[in-house]
């Protein structure tokens, strides 16, 4: 395994533009590295034919064998139902300004 590069902080907290302290970047510095410590570790495992996933779980249609859609209202019902609608779509109070 190659060894893990190490962060310039100096450079990293300037281009965040942040005002940190000499026990803050060693700490910081020290978190980083591992991090990419952890990097190199991923890169070392073989995933030769491992086909790549979206999810970390397999994702699945959760309808049972049985469900079925059943009947539907037009859009003419439901907004007829509705206290206000235009163009084929129900009115709301607006809540967002």
């Amino acid at each position: 395994m190659s060894e893990t590069p190490h962060i310039d902080i100096d450079y990293v907290a300037n281009l965040a533009r942040l005002d940190m302290s000499a026990e803050q970047k060693a700490k910081l510095g020290s978190q980083l590295d591992d991090i990419l410590g952890y990097f190199e570790k991923l890169n070392a495992v073989d995933v030769e034919g491992v086909e790549p996933m979206a999810h970390a779980h397999r994702v699945f249609n959760v309808w049972r064998e049985g469900d079925q859609p059943g009947s539907t209202y037009t859009p003419e019902v439901l907004t007829s139902r509705a206290p206000e609608q235009r163009d084929n779509q129900v009115v709301v109070p607006k809540v967002v300004e």
